[in-house]
């Protein structure tokens, strides 16, 4: 049995609550790569009952090429302007969990879609755990640089200000990866359930935008 498939049978009707709240709206997880969005991303939807949706694997398939490969013919200006397209064609498909490229969420139109049609959570990951995640994978056309660790930094703090704008945000760091699924859940239960309780503040520093 699959992760996902044992996570979605540990309790079907338990996060019923969430999905009812959330209508026709999908979860979006923003952030930067490595930060975790496809492996949480799974499991959430998982928990929820929903699909799962990858943006960068449909942009491959509607491409019909690889990502490094979309770089390298046709360059980045290209490949973000497929990207916004397959973002709007997927929250349009219904409630899901979407995981997104690190840099969808910096085009102002795929952030207003996303606004309307979706709960945005950003995975908050720092320069150590991204470099350790990302470290040894040749598929990260923007890391293809001398220095991935200063690439990386410039990255964040560019990135770090529009990323605050999500609705919720949720640290990525080296725990159980169901550890950050409660914590996505909480987050969720919180802003979305009116009545249900409100999600405390913990020393891990999850945050909710009013």
């Amino acid at each position: 049995m699959s992760e996902t498939a044992a996570a979605a049978q540990t309790n079907p009707t338990q996060d019923a609550d969430i999905t009812l709240a959330l209508g026709r709206r999908s979860i979006v997880l923003v952030g930067m790569m490595g930060a975790g969005k496809s492996t949480i991303g799974r499991r959430l939807a998982a928990r929820l009952q929903l699909p799962f949706l990858d943006a960068d694997i449909e942009i491959e398939a509607a491409a019909g090429m690889s990502i490094p490969d979309i770089f390298e013919t046709h360059g980045e200006p290209h490949f973000r302007d497929g990207e916004a397209r397959v973002i709007a064609r997927l929250l349009d498909s219904g409630p899901a969990v979407l995981a997104t490229g690190g840099g969808a969420f910096m085009r102002e139109e795929t952030r207003n879609r996303i606004r309307d049609k979706a709960v945005s959570i950003w995975l908050k990951a720092d320069v150590d755990i991204i470099m350790k995640r990302v470290r040894r994978r040749a598929d990260r056309p923007l890391l293809q640089t001398e220095d991935p660790v200063a690439t990386v930094s410039r990255l964040l703090e560019a990135r770090e200000p529009v990323y605050r704008t999500a609705d919720l945000t949720i640290p990525s760091r080296d725990v159980p990866h169901d550890r950050i699924v409660d914590e996505c859940i909480d987050a969720l239960r919180a802003r979305l359930c009116a009545g249900a309780p409100s999600a405390q503040p913990t020393t891990d520093g999850i945050s909710v935008t009013p």
